[in-house]
């Protein structure tokens, strides 16, 4: 090589150098933290620790005094993700029992976390959290917003977009696992939380939290904790109200359970203010006509979500019901519910089948 080709060639190379060097400048600039943020009200806020939900380190999800634990009867399903809730009740404001609904105050902020244990055997061992959602009570209403964590579960960045992560665990029988988990986008919260085309909460009715807890030293009604927390008023104890069952409780009868089970997964659509209300179906726990439960009921508009089935439930044929159908598949347009799932969860659907099973032909 001549030194005129050898210049050329010193010549590139610097200039691929320095273009390098510029794309990692580049690269480092767009993977920069977050600019750190003041706690101002001004909801919502880009990183979930600038709320102060929670003392010490972030991933511990130990509540800060103002922020309260709670923990519906059954809890719907997603992907099999175990979930952490809690309420903070703006200082000096308290949420209100009317009839059999609790109103909750502007600027009261619903906080679930989703995460995977490791093991799910060992349920209390390392977990990796995947998303934490809020519903914030918003002078207009409620607002959805979903935060994603970061592989060193140190912060969690709001992601109005969604988002789509790898989750691998070993679940309870001892199996490896992978899930493709989505995390949805601020408008699909509302098909989910919708009670007449208003964005509503789904998992702190009455009838869910109207149960004991335990609280360390003793146990007790929740809904009558919050009462002493000073954040609840008109709560006239247990026997006042309805309360739904655990439906993962086997000493339960198969009818409360299957129940339970429909009314937390299905009934935030399927009822009389929710989106699905045109179907006829209506899954909620205290719900007792058997057409509204979909027995020997034809659909009104399930399109290929009917398979090859008549009736949304054929009693005492479980593999010849629309509703099992329906809740054994991920084929989009027949999977239900719609969202948050992208497995079937057998456990559910072998509930189901059981109950259906049990009526009488």
């Amino acid at each position: 090589m001549n030194w005129k080709a050898c210049a050329l060639a010193a010549l590139a190379a610097l200039s691929l150098l320095a273009s390098c060097g510029k794309n990692e400048e580049k690269a480092q600039a767009s993977a920069s933290p977050l600019p750190e943020e003041a706690p101002d009200g001004k909801y919502p806020y880009k990183r979930l620790s600038t709320y102060g939900f929670f003392e010490g380190e972030l991933k511990a999800l130990y509540p800060a005094e103002e922020v309260v634990f709670y923990k519906p009867a059954s809890s719907l399903f997603t992907d099999y993700a175990l979930k952490s809730r809690f309420v903070s009740v703006p200082a000096g404001e308290k949420a209100s029992i009317s009839g059999q609904q609790i109103d909750f105050p502007t600027g009261t902020i619903l906080i679930k976390n989703f995460y995977y244990p490791a093991d799910f055997r060992k349920p209390e061992g390392e977990r990796r959290i995947i998303e934490t959602r809020l519903l914030i009570h918003e002078a207009d209403g409620w607002q959805a917003y979903p935060y994603l964590w970061n592989e060193e579960q140190t912060e969690a960045v709001l992601k109005v977009v969604g988002a789509e992560t790898e989750v691998k665990f070993v679940d309870a029988n001892g199996k490896d696992q992978i899930i493709n988990y989505l995390v949805p986008n601020k408008n699909q919260c509302k098909s989910c939380h919708n009670q007449s085309e208003t964005m509503a909460p789904i998992g702190v009715k009455i009838q869910h939290l109207n149960h004991a807890l335990d609280y360390g030293a003793a146990k007790e009604n929740q809904l009558a904790h919050w009462q002493e927390k000073g954040i609840l008023e008109g709560f006239e104890g247990s026997e006042a109200y309805p309360a739904m069952i655990n439906y993962e409780d086997p000493s339960q009868s198969i009818t409360d359970r299957a129940m339970a089970y429909l009314d937390i997964n299905c009934s935030h659509c399927h009822s009389a203010g929710g989106p699905a209300s045109t179907s006829g179906l209506f899954l909620t726990f205290d719900q007792s006509d058997p057409l509204k439960l979909g027995i020997n009921k034809t659909p009104v508009a399930a399109g290929k979500g009917a398979g090859s089935f008549t009736f949304d439930v054929a009693p005492g044929k479980p593999d010849e019901s629309i509703l099992t159908y329906r809740m054994r598949s991920t084929e989009v347009g027949v999977a239900m519910p719609e969202l948050g799932r992208t497995t079937i969860h057998e456990e559910g659907v072998e509930l189901i089948r059981a109950w259906i099973q049990s009526l009488p032909q």
